[in-house]
């Protein structure tokens, strides 16, 4: 972990070379390293991994993603996931479970086994809760009633708190706006990456959230996606205010 926090200080040194960028960090107060977070946010480019990871260092816990299991072969970067202790998670599709229904249940229980080692080591697992990076384009394809924001995927939030909620001190709900356009990777890396606001709110985690089946479930996965939709909602207005 203390390499991995290195990394992001190297990172974000030499970012800061070639960008005058404004960091406008909100929310920082309270924060501590010794606590386990579960940190939800809006994704509008590939930036904001660097701009989490540059306002958030040494803050909290070095910041981890679930990663499906079978990427632990991927060339070069699976040994890099692996050394740096990111939650490998195992899913079976929902075509594998129609022809073997017995073995439902036993990915979740083999992701929730995967995490017990994170008990013994305060933990930051972040998931970016649309699932992909927003675009007008993918707003108007998915339907999405935000202005600013694509609509939730519930699933990879039901996991992190099915696995870990227990763990879990609070919800960390970070809010990304770029005043203007966002920028992208290669603008950033030609100077163009000159304001970002990077909004936290601390939420309760509340026993409910992880000990519902939101896989079987029909009632506790509607409760859930009203939950969080009445969190989108709240972000949704906050990027318009953001972005002014």
């Amino acid at each position: 972990m203390k390499i991995g926090e290195a990394w992001v200080d190297c990172n974000s040194l030499i970012f800061s070379v070639g960008n005058s960028t404004i960091f406008d960090v909100r929310g920082l107060d309270n924060l501590r390293k010794d606590h386990w977070y579960l940190v939800i946010a809006n994704h509008q480019t590939w930036v904001d991994i660097i701009a989490m990871q540059t306002a958030l260092n040494r803050r909290i816990p070095f910041l981890k993603f679930f990663i499906k299991q079978e990427l632990i072969w991927f060339p070069f970067l699976g040994a890099a996931w692996w050394a740096m202790d990111m939650p490998f998670m195992k899913r079976y599709s929902k075509s594998y479970l129609a022809q073997h229904p017995e073995k439902k249940g036993e990915d979740l229980e083999a992701t929730r086994k995967a995490c017990q080692k994170f008990r013994d080591t305060p933990t930051s697992v972040i998931n970016f809760v649309e699932g992909t990076r927003f675009t007008e384009e993918k707003k108007q394809k998915r339907g999405s009633a935000y202005e600013h924001l694509l609509t939730p995927r519930a699933g990879g939030v039901a996991l992190a708190l099915s696995s870990m909620g227990d763990m879990f001190d609070a919800i960390l709900d970070i809010t990304i706006a770029y005043p203007g356009d966002p920028v992208n990777f290669w603008g950033m890396m030609c100077g163009e990456f000159r304001h970002v606001i990077i909004d936290i709110q601390k939420r309760p985690i509340e026993e409910w959230l992880y000990q519902g089946d939101y896989a079987s479930d029909r009632d506790f996965r509607k409760r859930f996606h009203q939950w969080l939709a009445h969190i989108w909602e709240e972000k949704d207005r906050k990027l318009a205010e953001l972005k002014g």
